[in-house]
This record gives C-alpha cells, sequence and structure tokens, in this order.
C-alpha cells in the first residue's frame, strides 16, 4: 500500500480549498430564510467567500432550538425579518484565514455568539453578553444554508466527536452556563422549569453537581422522559397537581434552593419565586419578551438571588465535550428527531405545537 506524506497530505488539502473555494465562488447555495413570522422560503444565494479572519465552513448538522422556534413565532426578542435561523452546527472546515490550530477537512463546532471583544463584559471575560453581540441565526444570519462563514476565533475542534454529538454542544453548553452561575452545592434541592432541550441540559450538570433534581412541565410525555432517561425522581405537571404542595413535601418543608427557569415562558417565571426557599438562588436561563412581576417583599424576605445566564462561554463548550468524551452525558439521549434539509420547511410548523416526545430535532444537510 503506497503510503502519503504529510507534505503530499497538505498539498491534497490545498488543492481541495482551491477547488472548493472556486466552486463557492462559481454558484449559488441552497438557504431555508425565515421571511415573516410564519413563512420560510428556499431561496438560491451567494455562498460565502473567504475574509481576513474568518473561516468557511460546509454544514453537516443543524439542530432545531427554541430560539428558532420562537423566531419562526413571531416571539423572539433582538430579532429582525428576513433572516437564516440556525446556530447549532456542526460542519467541515473549508478553507480558513488566521486559523493556525485547525485544518481544511476536519470536523468542527463554532461558538455562535460573536463578540466585539472590547466592551466592558468582553474586557470582563463575559464575551457571552458582550454589548454589541451578534448570535449568529439571530442578529445575523445563522447555519440553515450549505455553507457559512464564522470568526476563526469562534471554531471549536471535535475531539472526537461526531456530527450528531456536535450539533448538540452548544444547547448543552447553555445548560452547563447556568447550572455554573447557580453554584449548586450537593445535595441541595434543585427545580428545573422546562423539559426540554435546555431544560433536559441544565438536569445533566446538575446531576453532575450532585443535587437532587426536580423537574416541572406540562407534558407529561417530556416528564416520563426525563425519568427514563436521566433517571430523574421527582416530577411536577403544575397542569394536573398543585405542585406548591408536592414540592413542600419533596424538599421536606424547605422549598428549592435553585430554581432554573429553562421554558421562556412569562407566567411560569413569575411563578417561580413561590418555589424557592430563603437564601435561595433563582436563575433564568429561558428568555421571554415581557415583564418581570412578583413580590417584592416575598423576593426580599427570602435574601434571594436572581441571576439571568445569556449563551455561554469558550470554557463552558470544552466542559460539555469532555463530559461526553467521559461518557458523562450522551448526546443521543436528546435528539428525537432527524431530518433532511429539503423537508424542513413543512415539518417546522408541526414542531411549534407538538405534544408527542419531541426534545431536539437535527437537520441532516447530507
Amino acid at each position: 500500500m503506497q503510503q502519503v506524506s504529510i507534505r503530499q497530505l497538505q498539498g491534497y488539502m490545498r488543492q481541495l480549498v482551491i477547488i472548493t473555494h472556486c466552486y463557492l465562488n462559481c454558484v449559488a447555495m441552497k438557504s431555508l430564510v425565515c421571511i415573516n413570522p410564519g413563512l420560510f422560503e428556499y431561496r438560491d444565494i451567494p455562498a460565502p467567500v473567504l475574509q481576513k479572519n474568518n473561516a468557511i465552513l460546509k454544514i453537516k448538522r443543524i439542530g432545531i432550538c427554541g430560539t428558532d422556534l420562537h423566531a419562526y413565532k413571531g416571539t423572539q426578542p433582538y430579532f429582525n425579518y428576513p433572516r437564516i435561523l440556525g446556530h447549532e452546527l456542526a460542519a467541515d472546515l473549508i478553507e480558513a484565514d488566521n486559523a493556525n490550530d485547525f485544518v481544511p477537512g476536519e470536523t468542527v463546532t463554532f461558538i455562535p455568539y460573536f463578540n466585539c471583544g472590547k466592551c466592558v463584559a468582553c474586557r470582563n471575560n463575559k464575551p457571552n453578553c458582550c454589548a454589541q453581540i451578534k448570535v449568529a441565526g439571530v442578529h445575523i444570519d445563522g447555519g440553515m444554508s450549505e455553507y457559512i462563514s464564522v470568526p476563526s476565533a469562534a471554531l471549536i475542534k471535535n475531539n472526537g466527536l461526531n456530527y450528531d454529538e456536535l450539533a448538540v454542544v452548544e444547547p448543552l453548553a447553555i445548560g452547563a452556563h447556568g447550572i455554573k452561575l447557580a453554584d449548586i452545592k450537593p445535595n441541595e434541592f434543585v427545580l428545573v422549569m422546562g423539559a426540554g432541550p435546555i431544560g433536559f441540559a441544565a438536569m445533566q450538570f446538575a446531576k453532575l453537581a450532585d443535587a437532587t433534581i426536580i423537574i416541572m412541565d406540562v407534558n407529561e410525555q417530556r416528564l416520563q422522559f426525563s425519568k427514563q432517561k436521566l433517571n430523574i425522581e421527582h416530577t411536577l405537571n403544575p397542569a394536573t397537581e398543585n405542585v406548591f404542595e408536592k414540592l413542600r413535601d419533596i424538599t421536606n418543608g424547605d422549598m428549592a434552593n435553585v430554581v432554573i427557569d429553562a421554558t421562556g415562558n412569562q407566567k411560569a417565571i413569575n411563578n417561580g419565586l413561590q418555589y424557592l426557599s430563603h437564601g435561595g438562588r433563582f436563575i433564568l436561563i429561558g428568555l421571554q419578551k415581557g415583564e418581570l412581576t412578583f413580590s417584592h417583599p416575598e423576593f426580599h424576605k427570602r435574601e434571594a438571588t436572581l441571576k439571568s445566564s445569556r449563551n455561554a462561554i469558550r470554557e463552558d463548550f470544552i466542559t460539555v465535550i469532555n463530559t461526553i468524551q467521559k461518557g458523562l452525558v450522551n448526546p443521543a439521549d436528546m435528539i428525537t428527531r432527524k431530518i433532511n434539509f429539503a423537508d424542513v420547511k413543512n415539518a417546522f410548523e408541526t414542531w411549534l405545537y407538538t405534544t408527542n416526545d419531541l426534545v431536539k430535532a437535527i437537520i441532516k444537510m447530507d
């Protein structure tokens, strides 16, 4: 068998880059554009070309998240139309400028929150809440396309993860970031409101912090899914039971030391304070457009802590990848639907109102 030297391999990769670059400059690419709330349209648009300090990625997997669903419904803050959605991505690197640790052809994901690097948040190692942040699929076009251009500094190595696993690193990082902010102590009671993808992620990292997890959702199938996949013992369904009384019983009257909102539902968030123990922490991962409204005396007497958790930082992405490598988190547990790119337009609206076991849908581009 003929062996290929490193120099020859590098030559082949350079040829691939040249061919691909020519291809990208000569043809359009297929994209799915959210024109207005409730309206998708497939369009042929110009493929991206390499710019300074950027990388060109060929998309292989796209995860669907609450942000995409809210954008389609018209309830997503910070949003303008038309917009190409999608920020949970796995891709092949085609070419890059100023990305010395990466080579064309390798599989990657990326951090989809592009920060300025200069504002007060960036200077204090909080690029996730940069004052000038541009989130792919929200403020700028995202990854529901054949190719995308992203800052080279945002690239994340695969470290042995496959396409499906890489596509759910970002939502897992959102959960990991929120749990980190909660500063959970072993054996504390943690109430997670919302058994969707972000709630699922928060539960997994709260379990790794040795907390006792309680999950609340109005979807009984999702509650049962959490029991089966994560061995969550305690579930609450506000549609069918008195959750306040049941929570008191579970916590021996103390209520939850930590309440995590992963619903993005105004009513759920405003009700969350009543489930919080004295001295507890209320962490808002979910986001909604309305006002926060709860009793100041109830909040004050608890000496409660209220924190918002926005996006994630690189350390959270690395934490997630390490936990997957160690077998502590199984991304396959989240993925309950796979669909081809050509079928997304017709299927998307059904995901808004599903009552089945849909947790995470993944779009396949190949």
